[in-house]
């Protein structure tokens, strides 16, 4: 190849280059028509509990707690959650709260009313020692009559050895 026909072929190259380039049509400015962003203070959380709490943190959302066979003392893992009622208790002082005592369908029912009343009772001695008033507490004994699961098997039962926390004022 010689040196014309080279030359030739590059401005052949960077013609067809040139006419690929693309044309940048300027446009006005787009003009912010948003508004400015204001900053707002915070707003302070004091750490109270308010009544829409009851359904929309976690801890206050568990309101059962469980029993061993025949046992009418607290469990420790249920600690967290009565801490948690006791502070709303504080927190809300016209809230009322009814201690639902539970049993399963073992022993009669005479034994199973004061069973499920001893433990109403350890739930309600837990919140007062948390710092809840006797004041906002009710307990009530069903006993065997208000079972959630009716099966007569060991995992039935043990969901029927229970207290409920029934709010009854907010």
């Amino acid at each position: 190849m010689n040196t014309t026909t080279r030359i030739l072929l590059a401005v052949a190259i960077a013609a067809s280059l040139g006419a690929c380039a693309k044309k940048v049509k300027e446009e006005a400015p787009v003009r912010d028509t948003t508004p400015p962003v204001t900053e707002t203070a915070p707003v302070a959380d004091d750490g109270r509990y308010t009544a829409a709490d009851l359904d929309t943190d976690s801890c206050l959302r568990q309101r059962v707690v469980y029993f061993d066979l025949d046992q009418d003392s607290l469990k420790p893992e249920f600690s967290a959650i009565v801490a948690c009622h006791a502070k709303y208790l504080q927190d809300q002082p016209s809230s009322r709260i009814t201690l639902e005592g539970n049993a399963d369908e073992r022993g009669s029912r005479e034994y199973n009313l004061g069973l499920g009343e001893r433990r109403g009772n350890a739930v309600s001695s837990a919140l007062q020692a948390n710092g809840g008033s006797a004041s906002q507490l009710t307990v009530v004994s069903y006993g065997e009559e208000r079972p959630v699961n009716t099966e007569s098997n060991e995992a039935a039962w043990a969901q029927n050895r229970r207290v409920e926390i029934v709010y009854t004022a907010k």
